[in-house]
């Protein structure tokens, strides 16, 4: 072999040692996916995509889904699942709504977040107290949880859409920073959080370990119930912020606000590479995956795509992601 075909190997070596390295890096894998999907939807709307106007549009719509993606992080990782996502921002919304209706000022609209994130965490932290007390399935527990919430919302509200809120409820979903949303801020920041908190503390890593395997958690003095407690705390908190940025955008209440919440938020956690099984992924992940589902939901409005290939290609998505995530489990 001749010193230039000697090099040549070398050199298709080491491309494909680095192609390799890429395709196990699931973050790379991802962000390559978002890139192709913008680059794909700016050639079929023509360039709308890419426009700053709308960037700052997709930013917004996916600020919401990533926050409770968050939440639900905390959960996967320990193995669990929360379907009550939506219904538990719903009824915070009702709740909060109901109390600042008719109400001006900063004092009640103050007071009306803290009722969605203090109510958030307490229905969290009961479901928490649920699954990891009584030992009852997060699935069972959280899907009951999701059917009786939304009717206790229902009920609260009557169905009827509550519109006379305080002008400052508005602030965290409609202002803007430099240019900048402020809800696309309070995701980033949530974000930075979740993963300081997952990879840079001893609770974050009792997280992967109750998720990897719970009984070597225990023995090795992890206190396994009080980190699931926590973990289903921290969804609820996430759902109540969702809650707060919703009503916040929209400046009113409606039963139909946060419908489909805890099917985009799994979508968005599962496609990131959180493992169903538990242990396992990554909240960059996550965050990358927020986008690539707001993008497709973005570009199939902007091509006037019927609302149900909407829910098709989510649940494609999901199927995928799971099916992918199984084989890799048993290789």
């Amino acid at each position: 072999m001749t010193e230039i075909e000697e090099r040549a190997k070398s050199f298709k070596d080491t491309a494909r040692d680095i192609v390799r390295r890429i395709f196990r890096n699931e973050n790379a894998v991802l962000a390559g996916i978002l890139v192709v999907l913008v680059a794909i939807f700016a050639i079929l709307t023509k360039g709308h995509i890419i426009t700053r106007k709308n960037v700052l549009g997709v930013l917004v719509q996916s600020s919401i889904k990533g926050i409770g993606a968050m939440g639900q992080t905390f959960v996967i990782l320990t193995g669990g699942i929360d379907l009550s996502v939506g219904s538990v921002a719903l009824l915070t919304m009702a709740l909060a709504s109901t109390f600042m209706e008719g109400k001006v000022g900063l004092q009640p609209t103050a007071a009306g977040i803290a009722i969605m994130l203090v109510v958030g965490m307490a229905i969290g932290s009961t479901t928490g107290l649920a699954v990891s007390r009584i030992k009852m399935p997060a699935l069972i527990t959280t899907f009951a949880l999701w059917i009786a919430l939304a009717g206790v919302a229902l009920r609260i509200t009557g169905g009827y859409i509550i519109t006379n809120l305080p002008k400052p409820i508005g602030f965290l979903g409609q202002s803007y920073i430099a240019g900048f949303p402020v809800i696309g801020i309070a995701f980033i920041t949530i974000a930075a959080i979740t993963y300081f908190v997952l990879n840079h503390t001893t609770f974050g890593r009792s997280v992967y370990a109750v998720g990897g395997n719970p009984v070597s958690a225990w023995l090795s003095g992890i206190n396994v119930n009080k980190v699931i407690v926590l973990v289903f705390a921290i969804s609820g908190l996430c759902a109540g912020i969702a809650a707060w940025a919703t009503m916040s955008r929209i400046a009113c209440f409606t039963m139909a606000a946060v419908q489909g919440l805890e099917i985009d938020v799994i979508a968005v956690t599962v496609v990131g590479g959180i493992s169903l099984m538990g242990g396992r992924g990554s909240v960059i992940g996550v965050v990358i995956a927020t986008f690539i589902l707001g993008v497709i939901t973005n570009g199939m409005n902007i091509l006037a795509v019927a609302p149900a290939y909407h829910t098709i290609a989510k649940g494609a998505i999901i199927y995928a992601a799971v099916a992918i995530d199984y084989m890799r489990r048993q290789r």
